[in-house]
């Protein structure tokens, strides 16, 4: 019998250094044409998260790798991508979107705010204009940026 005790996962990740930086998830997922819900897909997704791969290799950032993902739940807003280990998500639907977010995220370690998905609203609000709610109803925490 094995009485080996096993770390908790927050210990392991307190003292183990991550492959990468930072990961990225950008959905591409494809809906059934005319959807209610429409589609990160045919929002241009899929390309986008190409050119973000590519630029992400000119520019020489390392330690991060940019995915493909399966629905990420949020098709209303697409495309969207959420960055890990922040779990910040995004909204973006250009490449100077894609440029920003490389720049000014990856690189600089900084929120894109104006292409900021709360994880509360189910439209994209930059977090400068985040406001409280009207009374009985939930403000988002600032814990969750």
């Amino acid at each position: 019998m094995d009485n080996t005790v096993n770390p908790s996962v927050d210990q392991a990740a307190a003292t183990l250094k991550p492959y990468y930086k930072s990961h990225v998830f950008c959905c591409i997922n494809e809906r059934a044409p005319g959807h209610r819900r429409g589609c990160c897909k045919e929002r241009g997704g899929a390309e986008l998260r190409d050119y973000m791969k590519t630029r992400a290799r000119e520019l020489k950032i390392n330690r991060v790798r940019i995915n493909q993902s399966g629905c990420l739940d949020r098709c209303e807003l697409g495309p969207v991508l959420v960055i890990y280990p922040e779990g910040i998500w995004y909204t973006y639907q250009t490449k100077e979107d894609v440029d920003e977010i490389l720049q000014t995220h990856l690189i600089d370690g900084q929120v894109v705010s104006r292409l900021l998905l709360d994880p509360d609203r189910k439209d994209p609000k930059p977090l400068d204009a985040l406001t409280p709610d009207p009374p009985g109803r939930p403000s988002p925490t600032p814990s969750a940026f």
